[in-house]
């Protein structure tokens, strides 16, 4: 691919085959079985429908990718790369999926965590010493909270700690943590890069270097054996809503910009956590949950809901989650933005944080 395309023409041309009489979008192949001789053996392994979209998620994040059946799976196939009883560090608060695997695998004595801030650069760099991984998000879910990446990235290549990164909030428009110096990318595939709250997929980036290629190697083993593998349709509409993307974070981020604006002093606000950019922005509502928990109800045209990156607006109290990080405020809402109109969005929101 023209390494001189912008970021808006890769999501559209990037996957698609460029031979005469080629169908212009990518195929949608529905097979589980190929006829012997040919490069392909078994559904498992390879699909040309998870090709266009890992290519096209590679050319947009700089590397190559490897697509999952979900985002935890994809957080499972990187969790494979750390030995047995080997050490993670990761935030506090960060993924709730993530953080309940760490636990869980904690508990079974499999691996050990060091939970750090991910803003005290200071404190993470102390912490990776002897560390198999560094886990980071940047923005953080649900606090909004942003790693120095490069700098963090930079200390566990010299300590020989991978470093891993979720881009999901950020997406390869807003950053690309590979350019960074992390090791791995991780995204929910369900979020932004689908977009339309449709289907469930998860995606690995690696670098497209030696090391990188060897990681990609691992990585695809995992998804071989572990049967962590993609549908062929939700592959093939994930790559619709990247087609997309650009323009629906555009909008989504702009609508965000605007709100955060009108949210600043609100009276029912304690506070309003924005990273600056972005399509997420996390307030904590005066009177902790149960004020939280009632302009949920009120909303009309904000979708109460638990996932979030689609084109409808979405609202969630994270701490109705017994396992959320105590970190995070009993009255948080976090509120993905979607594409509806910003006047429309406002209006529903105001109402319901007033009563």
């Amino acid at each position: 691919m023209d390494e001189d395309l912008s970021a808006a023409t890769r999501c559209v041309v990037a996957g698609r085959e460029a031979q005469p009489g080629a169908q212009v979008g990518a195929p949608l192949v529905l097979t589980s079985t190929y006829r012997a001789g040919g490069s392909r053996i078994y559904g498992r392994t390879e699909h040309p429908t998870w090709e266009a979209f890992e290519e096209a998620l590679g050319a947009l994040e700089g590397g190559e990718s490897l697509v999952y059946s979900s985002g935890m799976a994809a957080v499972a196939a990187v969790l494979s790369l750390v030995p047995l009883g080997g050490r993670v560090v990761a935030p506090t608060a960060a993924y709730n999926g993530v953080l309940s695997t760490l636990a869980h695998r904690e508990e079974e004595g499999t691996l050990t965590v060091n939970r750090v801030d991910p803003t005290d650069a200071e404190g993470v760099i102390r912490a990776l010493e002897g560390a198999d991984l560094l886990w980071l998000e940047s923005p953080s879910n649900p606090l909004l909270e942003v790693a120095d990446i490069r700098a963090l990235a930079a200390a566990a290549a010299q300590r020989g700690v991978l470093c891993a990164v979720d881009n999901t909030f950020a997406t390869p428009l807003g950053q690309q943590p590979l350019a960074l110096g992390a090791d791995l990318v991780v995204h929910s595939v369900t979020k932004y890069l689908a977009g339309h709250s449709d289907v469930v997929l998860g995606a690995v980036v690696t670098g497209p270097t030696a090391a990188g290629r060897a990681l990609r190697e691992r990585l695809a083993r995992h998804r071989t054996l572990h049967g962590a593998v993609a549908g062929p349709l939700e592959t093939w509409l994930a790559l619709r809503g990247l087609r997309t993307l650009h323009l629906r974070l555009e909008r989504a981020s702009a609508n965000a910009a605007e709100l955060v604006r009108r949210l600043t002093g609100h009276p029912a606000l304690e506070r309003v956590r924005y990273p600056g950019c972005g399509a997420i922005v996390s307030v904590d509502v005066a009177g902790g949950a149960e004020a939280a928990e009632a302009v949920c109800r009120r909303v009309r045209l904000w979708v109460p809901s638990t996932s979030l990156g689609g084109v409808e607006s979405q609202v969630e109290r994270r701490r109705r989650w017994e396992s959320e990080s105590a970190a995070v405020p009993e009255g948080l809402l976090r509120l993905s933005v979607g594409i509806e109109d910003v006047g429309d969005l406002w209006r529903d929101l105001d109402s319901a944080l007033r009563g």
